[in-house]
């Protein structure tokens, strides 16, 4: 068990497999979470040779592929939106968002797209959704006329990037998505039937989670601490604007001895290939800048390098890893995928991807050549890992159909309350309410 409990996940997996008594091991160390919790992060990927439900998985440690099968529906048909806590976050045909780890397969319902303030269902004769009002003439905050869409088209403009977090002070766990109109947060525990609009701030671009408070950046270089610890939720301005601070993305980015950094990426657009239709110019990461965040500063103090550590930056929660505790990975460099807020009107275009020396902008190189993705679902890093997110039997966030809860649909359950005689009604958070016991 010890020498087991160095390995990387797919080495432990694989001698887990060569006899009775490494099977006992590698059994007790997955049931006493004691296996490596250090994982080095692999790229994940589609690739239409490998089939529609699996996910290719790029070690960075042995420089090969693996390949594993996910669970309905079919990866290359959604979006990844995020990648956290070794779960990817992503969104379905109906624009309706899970966590699906692929290495364990365990996969988790989110709460409805239809309980976020800009999104209003619209129903059809039997009682199904089948279209999306958005942003909902409901909405606190009206920014322009709202449209009517089919359920498959609001991803294509809604969400942007999504979170999970591990709460430790409450042994529990929060998403965060960031979505349109104007990049807003909204948030859900576990245990909420509904995502929390956070208001009234916007332009956000990427989140971290630190001792109880959700930091959240924005494209200006402010930078906003959000406490969700209490019923009522407050928000600090750790970080003003700075003027004369205009990159094409931003990352916050917890460090190993403490604070945060501010990471701008800058980049340049390149004419898109002949048979790419829509052509829509291409984003060229060709500069990437470290910035110390400092508690009440009025300007962001620019950092040279990072001696010895190593960032990964996309639509990743946004990582920084001693590069003596990951001899695999360079020092001083940062990993990078494509973090392209309109990365849906692009789909057929290639990915910004690729590693990047700090101090040296010439030092960019390609993460492995030739292309080894698809350009979409865009491709993002993850970080391995076997632990079961365990949620309280009766919790709203629902295990997916590999779980064992067969999916019914709304005009399904509708048809069957009927027939029992049982009245019901839309609930102001779009989930179906019994009227009677």
């Amino acid at each position: 068990m010890m020498v087991l409990a160095t390995l990387e996940i797919p080495d432990l997996m694989r001698a887990g497999c060569v006899c009775a008594s490494w099977r006992s091991a590698y059994t007790a160390l997955r049931s006493l979470d004691k296996h490596k919790q250090a994982q080095t992060p692999c790229l994940l990927y589609t690739s239409e040779s490998a089939g529609e439900h699996v996910a290719c998985l790029y070690s960075l440690v042995e420089k090969r592929v693996y390949r594993l099968t996910l669970p309905e529906p079919p990866l290359r048909h959604r979006f990844i939106i995020g990648s956290s806590l070794g779960f990817l976050v992503t969104v379905d045909d109906r624009s309706e968002m899970h966590l699906v780890n692929p290495i364990t397969g365990q996969q988790i319902a989110l709460p409805s797209v239809t309980t976020i303030e800009y999104v209003k269902p619209i129903f059809d004769d039997t009682g199904s959704v089948h279209e999306y009002e958005y942003p909902s003439h409901s909405a606190r905050r009206a920014f322009f006329t709202p449209s009517i869409m089919p359920r498959c088209e609001l991803r294509e403009c809604f969400q942007f990037k999504a979170f999970v977090f591990h709460d430790t002070s409450a042994g529990s766990y929060i998403a965060v998505l960031i979505h349109r109109p104007y990049t807003h947060l909204s948030f859900a525990r576990v245990g909420d039937d509904k995502w929390t609009l956070l208001e009234p701030h916007c332009d956000y671009q990427d989140c971290t989670y630190k001792d109880g408070l959700l930091y959240a950046a924005s494209t200006t270089g402010e930078i906003h601490a959000f406490d969700l610890s209490g019923p009522d939720v407050t928000m600090k301005i750790i970080k003003g604007g700075d003027e004369g601070f205009d990159p094409d993305a931003v990352h916050i980015v917890q460090v190993p001895w403490g604070g945060l950094l501010l990471v701008s990426r800058l980049k340049e657009f390149d004419d898109p290939d002949e048979d790419v239709d829509p052509k829509i110019p291409v984003p060229n990461t060709r500069e990437i800048k470290l910035h110390k965040v400092d508690d009440g500063a009025e300007r962001l103090v620019e950092v040279d390098c990072l001696p010895e550590h190593v960032l990964f930056l996309g639509l990743n929660d946004s990582l920084c890893l001693s590069a003596k505790d990951y001899p695999a990975l360079k020092g001083n460099h940062a990993y990078f995928t494509d973090d392209q807020q309109y990365n849906q009107a692009r789909k057929s275009s290639r990915r910004d991807i690729g590693v990047v020396g700090f101090g040296n902008y010439n030092s960019k190189e390609d993460l492995v050549s030739p292309q080894l993705w698809s350009n979409w679902p865009s491709p993002v890093w993850i970080t391995p890992s076997l632990t079961l997110m365990k949620l309280p039997p009766n919790d709203r966030w629902l295990s997916g159909p590999l779980c064992g809860l067969p999916k019914i649909e709304e005009g399904t359950l509708r048809g069957l309350f009927a027939n029992l005689g049982i009245p019901i009604s839309i609930g102001p958070t779009g989930m179906l309410q019994c009227l009677k016991k």
